[in-house]
């Protein structure tokens, strides 16, 4: 499987952004240092990993501690190595929602619809709620996942885009 590793770092002076090798890690705790390397004074440091074009998975650090991982399919630990290491022992539920699995009205333009939460395909795991003070609800997260259409990179665009860091990413990706 192939797959793209972008950090997206915070400090005082904004957002930076770097490519990250995940090539050799041997658990989530050595990729959570790979991260750390990016800028060990950052305030907020995420990590998205596209797999194969169809699976990501957002690691989360705040300071340099407490990680949270989301992953937008359980499936990604059964089809690859990395994503065993990265999804692989997250709970089958993601945490974040209110607990019911009810249609909730998305905000699409000016009109409100209504959508499952969750693409009945996919199974997200993790905390999908590790976005929210930056301003990606888990419902948006959620829903950006499972749209039809939405590839991992399409995400990780729009989710960058609130960030404020779309450009930095985008950068990596033309190298």
């Amino acid at each position: 499987m192939s797959y793209f590793a972008a950090a997206v770092v915070r400090d005082d002076s904004g957002w930076t952004a770097a490519e990250v090798s995940l090539r050799g890690a041997t658990d989530i705790d050595e990729v959570a240092d790979r991260l750390r390397d990016v800028d060990q004074e950052a305030d907020v440091s995420l990590l998205f990993v596209e797999g194969d074009d169809a699976y990501l998975v957002i690691l989360r650090l705040d300071e340099g501690e407490d990680l949270r991982v989301f992953g937008s399919d359980s499936a990604y630990a059964e089809e690859s190595q990395l994503g065993a290491l990265l999804v692989g022992d997250l709970k089958t539920s993601v945490t974040g929602l209110d607990g019911d699995d009810e249609p909730r009205p998305v905000s699409t333009g000016d009109e409100e619809s209504e959508q499952p939460v969750v693409d009945p395909e996919a199974d997200p795991v993790g905390d999908a709620d590790l976005l929210a003070n930056l301003g990606i609800s888990a419902q948006k997260l959620l829903t950006l996942c499972t749209h039809e259409g939405m590839m991992p990179a399409d995400v990780t665009a729009e989710i960058c885009q609130v960030l404020g860091c779309a450009d930095e990413v985008e950068e990596l990706r033309e190298v």
